[in-house]
């Protein structure tokens, strides 16, 4: 595991967004094509926005770039909540990609339909590789989720399938996710943390012992891959 910290929440996006593209060209030299897992919420929406400018815009080879979404809340596109239409507001609507390298999560059917469709999709790019998605941007919320695997879930423990879809009570709402098994599988994961409210949540994650029930972000440590963690001065307080 590697930490990078930044001074605050611009400085750490810029950190990432400068190691990231680094990333992408370092694999793209030695295949065709790279697959990249976005995050929803707020944390990501600066690297988003220096993504989409200049250097990045011109020099990250987008059309190479195949994305996926870690979770979805299971309300319509056009929804403010929607993790997709974040992405495409700050980030695929402002890059040269190739609309059939983009794979939403849809919303616009039964969450289990849209799980099992997902999954056939994943099945598609990875069944029989050595790993998954080239790269997973994940984010840490205050309780210690991540992707949709809450404090108290049973998708947290999940071992065979690939993506759930679940009804969250606290949300009332339905939540699609990628579980674990498949996350675990990448060839390098990075978590995104900022602020002072997440500051002790962190210190348990990656100083105590294992509680996944209560910090699920726990259970992200990929089998062969790098792990990395992107986190300001705020939330590094206490570790």
């Amino acid at each position: 595991m590697e930490i990078h910290i930044g001074k605050d929440s611009k400085e750490l996006s810029s950190k990432l967004a400068e190691w990231l593209s680094g990333y992408i060209q370092e694999v793209l030299a030695k295949q065709d094509r790279f697959t990249f897992v976005l995050s929803g919420g707020s944390t990501p929406k600066q690297l988003y926005a220096l993504l989409a400018e200049a250097p990045y815009s011109e020099t990250i080879p987008w059309n190479r770039i195949h994305f996926f979404w870690g979770d979805e809340r299971a309300v319509p596109f056009e929804d403010s909540r929607n993790n997709a239409h974040m992405c495409y507001d700050e980030l695929l609507d402002k890059v040269p990609v190739v609309t059939k390298n983009i794979h939403v999560m849809r919303t616009d059917i039964a969450p289990e339909l849209a799980a099992a469709e997902y999954e056939k999709v994943l099945k598609t790019y990875f069944e029989g590789s050595e790993t998954t998605f080239d790269f997973v941007l994940l984010g840490m919320g205050d309780d210690g989720h991540t992707l949709s695997l809450f404090p108290g879930t049973e998708v947290i423990h999940e071992q065979n399938d690939w993506v759930k879809a679940f009804f969250l009570p606290a949300q009332d709402m339905y939540r699609i996710t990628l579980t674990a098994p498949l996350v675990n599988e990448a060839a390098c994961v990075a978590f995104m943390a900022t602020g002072a409210g997440k500051a002790e949540t962190l210190k348990h994650v990656l100083k105590g012992g294992q509680n996944l029930n209560l910090y699920p972000s726990q259970i992200i440590k990929p089998t062969t891959g790098q792990l990395h963690w992107f986190i300001d001065e705020a939330a590094a307080a206490l570790i």
